[in-house]
């Protein structure tokens, strides 16, 4: 008999499969998504030039894909290898840093909670600092596109906010077309429009404040953002109760296969 695993049948087959099956998912699927942050990498040449990954002044939106793909990769290899070979050290690593994760989203909703104002403050930095980087990386362009197309707002607190940006600012010295202007993702939509005018928001912020709201939404994302989670609370208070128990119920289970492979070895090393 190893170390490590029994290869007796006496495990409850149920949980053993069930935490298999469950993390074979997450196992590819974390791969899927290191996948696709590699070959976005490749599509931008970063691959082939690794010290351009802290070339942009913001955020790199294949991070994403990246952290959580090699999380979720990390905890499926885990749970799937450790189930199927009952392999005790495999399981508890999976329920300690599964326990791990619970314990930060935890810790991080509670603190958002009692300094959400400073949370609000880094917000408006965050969002800041991509908007300087708006023309650095398609992806982050990408992504402040969505954001303000989704919840209809334009920069962090207001269009004048893409004033940071070379491109957009209303300086004297600024050669670029966009001059005093704002994205398109900003323009307020006009659903007759099935073909989005990138240039709907040349020259918007060269009119009086009073005309701009005829062309662009002139909220800041951060206001509509605290605004869409008031209207949705319960959606996203559901969605979080609800990975929170997937994560307990998960844990639980990699313990209750845990102690029955345990209980089984100390009954063969007894007999």
């Amino acid at each position: 008999m190893s170390g490590n695993h029994y290869k007796g049948h006496e495990v409850s087959c149920c949980i053993k499969y069930f935490i298999f099956g469950f993390n074979i998912l997450f196992w590819l699927l974390g791969m899927a998504l290191v996948g696709i942050g590699l070959w976005a990498w490749s599509e931008k040449g970063v691959l082939s030039n690794i010290s351009s990954i802290t070339d942009l002044g913001g955020l790199d939106p294949v991070w994403l894909f990246m952290v959580v793909g090699g999380v979720m990769f990390i905890l499926g290899f885990a749970g799937c290898i450790g189930a199927l070979r009952e392999n005790t050290f495999l399981l508890k690593f999976f329920s300690v840093f599964l326990g791990i994760i619970f314990f930060l989203e935890l810790t991080t909703g509670i603190l958002a909670f009692v300094f959400k104002d400073w949370i609000k403050d880094q917000l408006n930095l965050f969002i800041n600092n991509n908007i300087r980087a708006y023309r650095d990386d398609i992806d982050l362009q990408n992504l402040i596109d969505f954001t303000q197309e989704y919840w209809e707002c334009c920069g962090a607190f207001g269009a004048d906010d893409w004033n940071l940006n070379i491109y957009f600012n209303c300086t004297d010295g600024n050669p670029s077309r966009e001059k005093c202007g704002v994205p398109f993702s900003c323009c307020t939509k006009d659903p007759a429009e099935d073909v989005i005018n990138t240039q709907c928001g040349y020259d918007v912020r060269a009119k009086p404040d009073s005309e701009q709201k005829d062309y662009i939404n002139v909220k800041g994302c951060v206001p509509q953002f605290e605004k869409w989670l008031q209207d949705n609370l319960t959606l996203v208070a559901g969605i979080f109760i609800g990975v929170a128990l997937l994560q307990i119920f998960g844990i639980c289970l990699a313990q209750n296969l845990v102690s029955d492979i345990e209980a089984v070895r100390a009954s063969c090393f007894f007999t």
